[in-house]
């Protein structure tokens, strides 16, 4: 009877637990994108900020859903309260999508974001994915196939700035008593 007691207590902290750490997630991108970003001269008025990399390190922290989670909620969130409204479903999409990739190869064949190869894989297969969901509604939003071709260039730029800064932030977190405990 105590058993059946401990396992009904356990699984609602456990949920109740991922949602804090979701939540904790898609704020620290949301931040990450509202405060520390540099609009772009070119381009459809794109932006280089430091969320990519805080979905980076969250998907490879965390994993495959609670990255698609962080990503997704954190950034549309930035695009709906940051004056880029239009722009809420396309990055809502792509970021879900990148953040779920990168998650999943970080969290692959037994690891848990552990292998630095891995979690560099994860980032550059998954910078095409959002890229071209980028391109797609931009395509939609503007009636040209030509138009969002400015953009790729500060998304590559802010993809690659997102990958130098999440992958030393990831091995130096590893390493903290936390993640050698509970991951």
């Amino acid at each position: 009877m105590q058993n059946i007691q401990r396992s009904s207590y356990t699984r609602p902290r456990t949920k109740t637990f991922d949602l804090v750490i979701t939540a904790i997630l898609a704020a620290l991108v949301f931040v990450a994108t509202m405060f520390i970003n540099l609009k772009l001269p070119f381009g459809q008025g794109g932006l280089i900020h430091l969320g990519t990399s805080m979905l980076f390190i969250s998907a490879i922290l965390f994993g495959p859903k609670k990255g698609a989670l962080a990503g997704a909620i954190g950034m549309g969130l930035f695009d709906i309260v940051g004056g880029w409204l239009i722009w809420a479903p396309t990055t809502i999409i792509s970021r879900a999508l990148q953040g779920f990739i990168v998650g999943k190869i970080a969290w692959s064949k037994g690891y848990k974001g552990d292998h630095i190869g891995l979690n560099i894989l994860g980032a550059v297969v998954s910078m095409p994915v959002m890229i071209a969901v980028y391109y797609i509604g931009q395509a939609i939003m503007f009636n040209s196939w030509i138009a969002p071709l400015a953009s790729i260039p500060g998304d590559i730029i802010q993809n690659v700035v997102g990958l130098i800064i999440a992958i030393p932030v990831c091995v130096v977190l590893k390493k903290t008593p936390y993640f050698k405990r509970n991951l």
